[in-house]
């Protein structure tokens, strides 16, 4: 199809064409606010009023690959190459997970729990969005974070320095404590982690979106031992979290309760906690080490 002239008016016809077997009305509109403050510069009222304006071919053309992008369902996110999170921006592409609300909530908890906690260490970062989140509300905290995925850890540098916090990164594999050794030799007062949990045999009921474009090795745990991140990282708490210090994790809710279960066999714990989103899931988890 093609575009009837170089208004505004016209793209935003030209999306919903496009894009009307994938998305409902409301999400269309949605894609075209967000594409058009991002590619344009406008607020929402700036996108009614110019709606006659006439881009320049630079800008249609950006607007119009990125309709053939989402087309092909690529997430709006990596055709726009950043994403939202706890009112920050933050670079994404197919090296990292796209930051979701679930952990907006685990984020807004921790942050509200530990304002003036001195140390953090996030495992398995990705792009960085809770690490940088916590420090950026806590400056005088020292933030560090691991993840197995060199790329993953250049995302996250970015976003670090795209909002003005430091971060000690460093790559690492959560399955593997030793690899954490050469850079973290102390311990910290709260862990986090937001590891992979969804089984493989899960994996038909995702979007087409997720299972096509985001980073499985950020998705999927195999189903012989789907909780094997968290065994591996509560198991971490005895030399790495201090006496007193906090351990969350965002959950599987189908697998929340092993979880649970196996923090309080380890027995290094005085509280342990499952937490319910605000959908009312099994979806966070907090443990106070003994």
């Amino acid at each position: 199809m093609r575009i009837a002239s170089n208004t505004m008016k016209d793209m935003m016809d030209f999306y919903h064409t496009e894009l009307t077997s994938l998305y409902n009305n409301s999400e269309i509109n949605a894609i075209i606010r967000t594409s058009f403050q991002h590619v344009l510069g406008f607020s929402n009222t700036e996108i009614v009023t110019k709606a006659t304006t006439n881009m320049n071919q630079s800008d249609l053309l950006k607007l119009y690959d990125g309709c053939k992008k989402l087309k092909q369902r690529v997430p709006l996110q990596y055709v726009l190459g950043e994403a939202w999170f706890y009112h920050l921006k933050f670079k994404v592409n197919k090296h990292v997970l796209i930051p979701r609300p679930e952990t907006e909530e685990l984020v807004d908890l921790i942050i509200k729990e530990n304002k003036n906690t001195a140390s953090f260490f996030d495992i398995g970062t990705g792009s960085g969005c809770i690490p940088i989140s916590i420090k950026k509300n806590n400056a005088q905290a020292s933030v560090f974070a691991c993840d197995i995925s060199r790329n993953a850890l250049e995302i996250a540098k970015k976003n670090a320095e795209l909002n003005s916090v430091e971060i000690t990164f460093f790559e690492a594999d959560a399955l593997n404590a030793k690899s954490l050794e050469p850079n973290l030799q102390i311990t910290v007062d709260v862990i986090v982690s937001n590891p992979p949990y969804i089984k493989v045999t899960e994996k038909s009921s995702l979007q087409k979106q997720v299972i096509d474009y985001e980073p499985h090795l950020a998705l999927f745990v195999e189903d012989d031992d789907a909780i094997i991140f968290y065994k591996k990282i509560i198991d971490l708490c005895h030399s790495k979290l201090k006496d007193g210090g906090r351990l969350y994790f965002e959950l599987n809710p189908l697998s929340a309760e092993m979880v649970e279960a196996y923090a309080i066999d380890t027995k290094l714990f005085k509280q342990v906690e499952l937490i319910k989103d605000m959908s009312g899931n099994l979806r966070f988890f907090k443990a106070v080490k003994c």
